[in-house]
């Protein structure tokens, strides 16, 4: 009897990160979602973020004209406030701040190539005094509908997700 090859992991594409679409959804939605009153505007006008301060983690919107979701960052990069005592747990959703597929910040990076396959690229990336490594998808093949890329960057020393990038390129 022949030996089972293990099946490479197929190819997935990705639409919806924290239960939005870049190049689809509208502000709007989001704030729908999210509680504005715990969003701040940032500066440039094109961005909103959310932020968790007991954690560090925080979510972006970057915004393309008519308030359309152009790409949406969540990051633990971050460094935590630490003003955890006073704040109404789960204000901010967090917990929502997934994939489609169910990747979030701190999975291993071997659950990203599970899900995804392999990336388009990848390699070594820094951000400040953090060492990174950067992976990077291009949904492209999955038809013109499609038109999302993906950015996450891992922690080198932990193997793990710090932040998930989706957008919808500007053409």
């Amino acid at each position: 009897a022949l030996a089972q090859v293990p099946a490479a992991p197929q190819r997935a594409n990705e639409l919806t990160l924290a239960g939005l679409r870049p190049g689809r959804d509208a502000l709007s939605i989001a704030l729908k979602r999210y509680s504005e009153k715990y969003s701040d505007r940032g500066s440039p006008a094109n961005l909103r973020r959310w932020m968790d301060p007991c954690t560090g983690r925080s979510m972006s919107l970057e915004l393309a004209s008519r308030s359309l979701i152009q790409a949406i960052p969540v990051s633990s990069l971050v460094p935590p406030e630490g003003q955890c005592a006073d704040r109404r747990f789960g204000a901010v959703a967090v917990q929502d701040w997934v994939t489609g597929r169910g990747l979030r910040l701190g999975d291993n990076q071997d659950k990203i190539v599970q899900i995804y396959g392999e990336p388009n690229s990848s390699g070594p990336s820094v951000n400040g005094d953090r060492e990174l490594q950067f992976l990077y998808y291009a949904f492209d093949w999955a038809g013109a509908n499609v038109p999302q890329v993906m950015e996450i960057n891992c922690a080198r020393e932990t193997g793990r997700v710090v932040e998930i990038t989706l957008a919808f390129p500007s053409l």
